[in-house]
């Protein structure tokens, strides 16, 4: 019996990320037809009294769920093609503004901004994905460097870096580390973050964990005004910080 255990085993591995994929991909499908389907249906009826025949067929529930989508998706280009114009620009600072009229809405909000504006694409040749000493020296923890901040006694650099926890990276800490106490290594933000979500299990073969004087110090943080409508000052982010 150990041998077929084993093989079910290796089997149920091997099954496990093929069925996670669908089980993520069905989800974020249902997740944007379900905001699509109300236009739909409306549109379905406009036609109703003109068009039956069409009419009928957007309300078939396969056709109905894929059109729904389309329009989402063709939604979600119009508002990022918006967000680059001034038009569009003032138009979401009216809805922030509604938004921060909400006490815990506006929490939410601002903090799911903050993390899609560290998780925003790095310059060329830039680094922010590191490894600081944490919670002891003798352990490291992966990081993104969020910003650089100066030392107003001594003018060292420093650089605050968002330590995720797994396996929900949007949980974690805000460190305030001394710039040459930091390793920094070549991951993405791809690689950090699967490495995180997936406990270390998903991670590239090689890693800079020591300090070298060939490590570049080189980082780079978002650029928030664009990302996320305004500076990412390290006390607007030090709420996410706190472990739920």
């Amino acid at each position: 019996m150990k041998p077929i255990g084993r093989t079910i085993v290796i089997g149920l591995l091997t099954a496990a990320p093929l069925v996670i994929t669908y089980v993520i991909v069905r989800f974020l499908f249902q997740l944007l037809s379900s905001v699509g389907e109300p236009w739909i249906r409306g549109v379905a009826r406009g036609l109703r009294a003109t068009n039956p025949g069409i009419a009928d067929l957007l309300l078939n529930d396969t056709l109905q769920s894929i059109a729904a989508v389309l329009v989402v998706l063709v939604f979600l280009y119009v508002l990022g093609w918006a967000a680059g114009r001034v038009i569009g620009q003032r138009l979401i600072s009216l809805f922030e503004k509604a938004v921060g009229a909400i006490p815990f809405v506006e929490t939410i909000y601002r903090a799911t901004k903050r993390f899609l504006a560290i998780s925003g694409p790095a310059g060329e040749g830039s680094q922010r994905v590191v490894l600081i000493d944490f919670p002891s020296r003798d352990m490291k923890a992966i990081g993104i460097v969020t910003r650089t901040l100066r030392d107003a006694t001594t003018g060292d650099e420093l650089v605050a870096v968002y330590v995720p926890t797994a396996p929900n990276p949007t949980n974690g800490y805000i460190e305030i580390v001394p710039i040459d106490k930091v390793t920094f290594t070549d991951w993405t933000f791809d690689q950090a973050m699967a490495f995180v979500v997936t406990g270390g299990s998903n991670a590239p073969d090689e890693v800079h964990y020591s300090q070298s004087a060939e490590t570049p110090r080189t980082a780079a943080t978002p650029d928030a005004d664009a990302a996320a409508g305004g500076d990412l000052r390290l006390e607007d982010a030090a709420p996410t910080g706190d472990k739920s």
